[in-house]
């Protein structure tokens, strides 16, 4: 069999779709490519942004702010392979970047990265990092890049796309990015509540919720968060009724 056909049926294996369920809210996904084939590539631009923030001198500076990250993340992520317990397999990581650019982001199979400089914008202690830490875990726990990647790929007028072409698709397309612009303000409203749940469960007081999210919504103009995600008036008005939830 030739190089190109082996090509053809390794990437249609790899859109073979597939289902799934956001943990807590039990909402039905439909994902087209692998979750391996997804993490990997996310690993890569993840080792680069690293490595790019590396040579630039902005790679974890502050010392005492990554181990706090660290040592809430840990909680989280015991929390998170409760939930998911494949989620015991990734690599998780955590690092801190001193650019003004980065707020914080994660990348699929437990990747994640915190602004310095956010953090301090917004003096957040450590129950109210722990609600920003679990918003990021529980994006990779409900696999919500994978799921972009995957409604994505149903907008492309080609049958099959590899996936790096669609990955910069995604970078670069405005139109691609306003026709996903609703699927991504229903995750950012997903990783709210399940980051709630995730940051509960490891011990984290109620109040922590709304205190983070109220500090967003007093600094909703100068937030690099607030582009797509919802409203942050709405954001607290949804953690006042999870800490009521929550709380005995």
């Amino acid at each position: 069999m030739g190089v190109l056909a082996i090509a053809g049926i390794g990437l249609l294996l790899a859109c073979a779709a597939s289902h799934a369920q956001v943990p807590e809210s039990g909402r039905w996904q439909e994902l087209s490519f692998s979750a391996e084939a997804v993490d990997g590539r996310m690993e890569d631009r993840f080792i680069d942004r690293v490595v790019d923030l590396a040579a630039a001198g902005q790679l974890d500076r502050d010392r005492a702010l990554l181990g706090r990250l660290q040592t809430i993340m840990a909680k989280l992520v015991r929390q998170a392979v409760l939930i998911k317990p494949e989620a015991a397999l990734w690599a998780w990581e955590v690092h801190l970047g001193s650019d003004s650019d980065v707020d914080a982001v994660s990348m699929a199979g437990g990747k994640i990265l915190v602004g310095s400089a956010f953090v301090r914008s917004l003096a957040l202690d450590d129950g109210e990092l722990a609600v920003l830490l679990a918003h990021e875990v529980a994006h990779a726990l409900a696999e919500h890049q994978r799921e972009t990647l995957s409604e994505a790929l149903l907008f492309n007028r080609q049958p099959v796309v590899p996936l790096d072409v669609l990955m910069e698709r995604l970078d670069t397309d405005l139109s691609l990015q306003i026709k996903l612009s609703g699927l991504s303000s229903l995750q950012e409203s997903e990783a709210d509540q399940l980051g709630m749940v995730l940051a509960h469960r490891a011990g984290w007081p109620a109040s922590a919720m709304v205190s983070f999210y109220r500090k967003l919504a007093e600094h909703e103009q100068a937030s690099v968060l607030s582009g797509s995600h919802p409203a942050a008036a709405s954001r607290l008005s949804m953690a006042k009724g999870m800490a009521l939830l929550l709380t005995p």
